[in-house]
This record gives structure tokens, C-alpha cells and sequence, in this order.
């Protein structure tokens, strides 16, 4: 069954959670976690996300991230990549790090954001790293100590956290320590980390509510934590992006036989048409290609002169001189050689 495209739209949530493969470590030791905090460090600004919760442990890892106008999936590719690649290094090992694909949860904040903060910073505890959350306070290689002001991580928005619980920062972590200190019983969460359809519909209250006929028919899909509203939502921008991406590569494919169509008018290869050149031969090939791409396909003269190479008025002349050469039956201009 062929993999589940990635989801994502600027200034949405995930809920991000990469393992080892085979269950295997990740971490080896504290440098090991330095690195990837450095990596990080960097990464964050660089494509725009926001992190707002992580945790670390042995053999897997947890994010709360917001998009930006960078994909998250870009983010991932340069954070992963380069830190298995680092980590093979220094251990002396080949093969994948990672475990298949890292999985993304796309979340519709109102309802989900805090309880994901949580979730996440308590990982550490029910892991049984840490004993109680006193010592979580200080654990190092999670973003609860952050939010508790006993670590310094300018790449994590602390700020956004406390405020979301509270309309100062003091009140925001007092609430925050108390609503941490009501989620310690919790066990593994379903819904938030793997629950698929229970997942999208709400949890396993909603799915009782909906087996026992009290909800109407829910839009669910295992990528997306939200209600039914929010899936649609985002399954339908999801398609329209996947739409567009199509109609962009159909275009692509099309402006490549124009070339081709081109350049068998004038006995030349297609990579000959999209070099410069004043050569006569290559003007008027390059010339009717211009008015077959704006005339068939409607691509902007901005675009032909940037795929060229050559100036937008560059561009204009030389449609025009393709639309003659088209009405002529493809013969030679004696006039304009530019």
C-alpha cells in the first residue's frame, strides 16, 4: 500500500515524533544530544519553524513544532540527515539511524496544544528518566526545564507557552506546573501520538458518542489531530496543493516537448534552443518556442525570460518573431538575428 503523502501548510502544528530503527538507540550519550541541540539550534531560524515542546530519550524523540513558509518537511531532511550522518561518524557504524519515515501529526491547536505541551514534557517521567518532576525541572534534554526558566533555549518560544496558559508569564507558569503536576498519572496518550481515526474525531469519547449513533458521519484521517471541520480543512488545502503541484509538472512536461518541437523544426537539440546565442538558426528556434509557450500554454514572458536567460523585452521580440515564423510555415528570417 503506497505511503500516505506529507501534510503541511504554513503556521500549522505538529506533533512530530522520530524513533531509532529496530527500536534502536538514537542518543549514545550527552554529546550526542548536544549535537542534535545544535543542529537544531541552527536549523529552526533558518527554515522559520517554531518549537515549542521536545523531549529527548534513548531511543526516540518527541517535537511540537509551527511551520513557517518552510516546509517541516525540509526542516526534518537537513536535521536528520545531517545528524545521522554525524552520528555514524563518530560511533563507527553504517546503515540507517532513523526508523522509515519520522511521523507527523498534524494538530488543530485550540483544543490539542496544551495537552500536546504536556504530553511531551512529561515523557521524560513516564520513561522513568527522571523520578519525579522536581528532577524534571532540571533535566536537561527536554523543553520542560525551559519553560521553567531553569534553562536557557532561545530557539524555543517559552513565551507562547506560558502566555497560552495564563495572561502573564507568572500566571502562565504557575498554571503550567499545576496542569503538569494533574497529567503525571496519565499513561501513554493514543490519541495523540497514533490513535488514527480516534485521532481526528476527538478521542475515544467521541468514537463511544459515535458508535452509539449520538454524532453524525466524521471526516477522519490518521495524519490529522483535529475535529472534523479542521480535517477537512486541511485534507482540502492538501489537495489543492497537490493539484496545483500536478498542473506545475504537467506544465514542465509540456514546455519540454514544446522545446523538443522546436528544436526537430530546426534540426537542433533541445538544450541548443535554451543556450544563449545570436547564431541565426538558434534565435528562430528559440524564437518560436517563445510564442508557442505564451500562446499555448500561457507562460508569462517573466518566467521565458528567466528560463532563458535573457531580458523580458528580449523575450517580446522574440514572440513575436516566433508567431511570423509560425505563419510563414517555420522559413528563415533574414530580418532580426537577436
Amino acid at each position: 500500500m503506497p505511503r500516505a503523502a506529507r501534510l503541511d501548510a504554513p503556521g500549522v502544528v505538529h506533533h512530530i515524533i522520530v524513533r531509532g530503527i529496530e527500536g534502536r538507540d538514537i542518543f549514545r550519550d550527552d554529546l550526542d544530544r548536544e549535537r542534535f541541540l545544535s543542529r537544531l539550534e541552527m536549523l529552526l531560524p533558518a527554515t522559520q519553524v517554531t518549537c515549542y515542546a521536545w523531549a529527548f530519550l534513548p531511543n526516540h524523540a518527541h517535537f511540537l513544532f509551527r511551520s513557517g513558509a518552510v516546509p517541516i518537511a525540509t526542516l526534518m531532511r537537513r536535521l536528520l540527515t545531517g545528524y545521522a550522518v554525524d552520528f555514524n561518524r563518530r560511533h563507527r557504524r553504517r546503515g540507517y539511524l532513523f526508523q522509515n519515515r519520522y511521523k507527523s501529526i498534524l494538530c488543530q491547536e485550540d483544543p490539542y496544544f496544551q495537552e500536546l505541551v504536556r504530553y511531551i514534557h512529561l515523557n521524560p517521567l513516564r520513561a522513568g528518566l527522571v523520578r519525579t518532576l522536581a528532577e524534571l525541572n532540571h533535566f536537561p534534554y527536554c523543553g520542560h526545564s525551559a519553560v521553567m526558566g531553569r534553562k536557557s533555549r532561545p530557539w524555543q518560544d517559552v513565551m507562547y507557552v506560558l502566555l497560552s496558559f495564563g495572561r502573564t508569564a507568572a500566571r502562565g507558569r504557575r498554571a503550567y506546573v499545576a496542569y503538569m503536576a494533574a497529567g503525571t498519572g496519565q499513561g501513554r496518550r493514543e490519541e495523540l501520538v497514533g490513535g488514527g481515526f480516534v485521532r481526528s474525531v476527538g478521542g475515544w469519547e467521541e468514537v463511544r458518542k459515535l458508535r452509539s449513533g449520538v454524532r453524525a458521519h466524521q471526516k477522519s484521517d490518521e495524519r490529522i489531530l483535529g475535529d472534523t471541520e479542521f480535517v477537512q480543512e486541511i485534507l482540502a488545502a492538501a489537495e489543492e496543493r497537490l493539484t496545483r503541484r500536478a498542473a506545475a509538472r504537467r506544465r514542465r512536461n509540456t514546455l519540454e516537448r514544446i522545446t523538443e518541437r522546436a528544436a526537430e523544426q530546426y534540426q537542433m537539440t533541445a538544450a541548443e534552443i535554451l543556450q544563449p546565442s545570436r547564431q541565426r538558426r538558434r534565435v528562430h528556434a528559440r524564437s518560436l518556442f517563445c510564442f508557442w509557450a505564451a500562446q499555448e500554454l500561457e507562460v508569462s514572458l517573466t518566467e521565458l525570460a528567466r528560463r532563458l536567460g535573457i531580458s523580458t523585452p528580449a523575450v517580446s521580440r522574440a514572440v513575436r518573431r516566433g508567431e511570423l515564423i509560425a505563419k510563414t510555415g517555420g522559413l528563415q528570417l533574414a530580418d532580426e538575428t537577436s
